[in-house]
């Protein structure tokens, strides 16, 4: 795949959203069961147009290959369909938030190494931990933010 321009994101697209975050959550967030995901789907379609900010790459067919979304200066979501893993576009999703959006933090379930390398390659530090994620779940978060340039 080619690197693809970055679109906005429709009310349309959140069936395909939903796929993406599942397959990508299933590729890489080993530490989910089955039954953490279906907690999860229903909450991940019903919030994902709240975002303040949402783009996509979509791939040859028109359907979203990854997105992300931003409220305020911190990224919320970033899915990428694992078919796509490795080809750049997670990298370019997230200079589009920090150009456009001025993106300075995430954070980051501490059981996905691969993100957790992903962002720190960007230039994002670890600068705190939670025990639990946002739902008060037992998956711990490492807050990460930019370091100034």
């Amino acid at each position: 795949m080619t690197q693809n321009a970055v679109d906005s994101v429709k009310e349309s697209d959140i069936p395909n959203l939903v796929e993406v975050w599942e397959a990508s959550v299933r590729a890489t967030h080993h530490f989910l069961t089955d039954a953490d995901i279906a907690v999860f789907r229903p909450l991940v379609r019903d919030h994902l147009f709240g975002f303040l900010n949402m783009a996509c790459v979509r791939d040859a067919d028109g359907k979203v290959a990854a997105f992300i979304g931003v409220a305020q200066h911190k990224i919320e979501a970033l899915f990428v369909q694992p078919k796509f893993f490795g080809l750049g576009i997670g990298r370019q999703l997230v200079k589009y938030a920090i150009d456009q959006w001025q993106v300075t933090d995430v954070d980051v379930n501490e059981q996905n190494d691969q993100a957790v390398g992903f962002y720190q390659k960007l230039g994002f530090q670890v600068c705190g931990r939670s025990e639990t994620d946002g739902l008060g779940k037992p998956f711990p978060l490492l807050h990460l933010s930019l370091s100034p340039q």
